[in-house]
């Protein structure tokens, strides 16, 4: 077998491949041992018809047809081990040449990984953002705490700032006609929460509970829903409940309600560490996105398309049951986000955002070479037993050869991405 390669881009390949005479009769043989299994010729048992007899009894052009498939994927396996190609979708073939069983010639285009070229990666410019807790955010941990703790009292006064009011709501386009997505039953508000549109919760200050009126919004220009950009909207208003909202003291007493503490000082520490654990991920992981994008920045990292094509539909698939969770469409997400159609949320949103994983993925497999960082079975065992605990109705599927090796790669991108930032603390 003689062949020629060459590299038409940097993630492509052609082969052009002559198969010998003595390669494409092996072909033959191992064609006619395939299909002699399902040969019929009276005074032999089916199965155990003998190769020359069978061969006699098999359709020429099945024959044939089977005899270069079988010639031509010995000679793939054979290039792309000697060429140490790193294949990544299934080739495509041109047959050129075909006399059967003596002549064959084809042409492959191959899609391969590309060569990695991997930058400086020992002094990198990110670095560890501080953390510090402020006063202000441990209040808003116990605002919250209170919030769960409060009283709420019916009253029959006039709603204002710091009550919660029960409502049903239901707004109007300027010509009357209902809109989609601003209706809503026995809605739980608190006013001055500003967690609805501008002038909205106002409107609703000095209204007493049983009474019926109609109140006028204007849309923020910028507002996440396209068809609701600058809308101005009549809400209908039944307000039904005005609830005064009593807040417990942040006292001993309070404290040890909330958790295993004895004193307000004790709950206290104990919300500023968790607040400074929860910003030391937070910069930890912040960093270590730093680093990679700086890393990837310095390396070329060519893209296969097919690749592209793959996360894509990956990241659309993941989208989509996100939005079905949350009770959302793919076309509702288009719409809100601006999006013209389909393609257009592909193009500005998930192709980049699939070319940024691929480049990271790739310089990341690429360090850990670098690195010679692998991931021993020990280690492996460990990550296994502590994911069946976690997830125990998982345990058989996480027994399977491709669950270990996905959560070996894992394993090992993790420790790629913690050597780098050993490496440049």
């Amino acid at each position: 077998m003689k062949h020629t390669l060459t590299k038409t881009s940097d993630t492509s390949v052609s082969v052009v491949v002559t198969v010998d005479e003595a390669e494409f009769t092996k072909a033959k043989d191992f064609a006619v041992s395939r299909l002699s299994r399902d040969v019929k010729v009276q005074g032999f048992r089916k199965g155990k018809v003998p190769s020359k007899v069978a061969e006699k009894n098999i359709d020429p052009n099945v024959l044939a047809s089977e005899s270069v498939e079988y010639a031509v994927n010995a000679a793939l396996n054979d290039i792309i081990a000697t060429e140490d190609l790193r294949v990544l979708d299934q080739p495509k073939i041109e047959v050129t040449k075909l006399v059967p069983f003596t002549t064959l010639e084809f042409t492959a285009v191959i899609d391969v990984l590309p060569e990695i070229k991997l930058g400086s990666y020992t002094k990198l410019k990110a670095k560890k953002g501080a953390v510090s807790v402020t006063k202000a955010e441990i209040d808003e941990v116990i605002e919250r705490m209170r919030t769960g703790f409060a009283e709420k009292v019916s009253v029959e006064r006039d709603a204002k700032d710091g009550d919660e009011v029960v409502m049903s709501f239901n707004g109007r386009d300027e010509k009357g006609a209902e809109i989609e997505g601003a209706k809503g039953e026995d809605y739980p508000l608190t006013l001055g929460s500003k967690s609805f549109i501008p002038g909205f919760e106002e409107q609703l200050v000095g209204h007493k509970a049983g009474e019926m009126f109609d109140i006028d919004v204007k849309f923020p220009d910028d507002y996440h829903a396209e068809h609701l950009k600058g809308a101005k909207v009549r809400f209908a208003i039944d307000l039904k409940k005005v609830n005064e909202v009593k807040l417990p003291e942040v006292d001993d007493a309070f404290a040890k309600k909330s958790g295993p503490f004895n004193t307000a000082k004790e709950l206290t520490d104990d919300i500023k560490r968790e607040l400074t654990a929860q910003k030391e991920r937070q910069v930890t992981e912040q960093l270590k996105d730093d680093l990679l994008g700086e890393l990837v920045g310095k390396s070329t990292v060519p893209i296969p398309e097919i690749l592209i094509a793959d996360q894509v539909q990956a990241l659309e698939r993941d989208l989509t049951q996100n939005l079905m969770y949350r009770g959302q469409t793919i076309d509702q997400y288009i719409e809100a986000q601006g999006h013209a159609d389909k393609d257009e949320l592909i193009l500005k949103e998930l192709r980049p955002m699939a070319e940024r994983r691929i480049q990271a993925g790739l310089v990341l497999a690429e360090l850990s070479k670098a690195e010679k960082i692998e991931v021993s079975k020990d280690e492996l065992d460990a990550e296994l037993a502590k994911r069946k605990e976690e997830a125990p109705k998982m345990a058989e599927q996480l027994d399977t050869a491709e669950a270990r090796r996905d959560l070996a790669n894992r394993v090992i991108t993790e420790k790629t991405i913690n050597r780098l930032v050993e490496i440049n603390s």
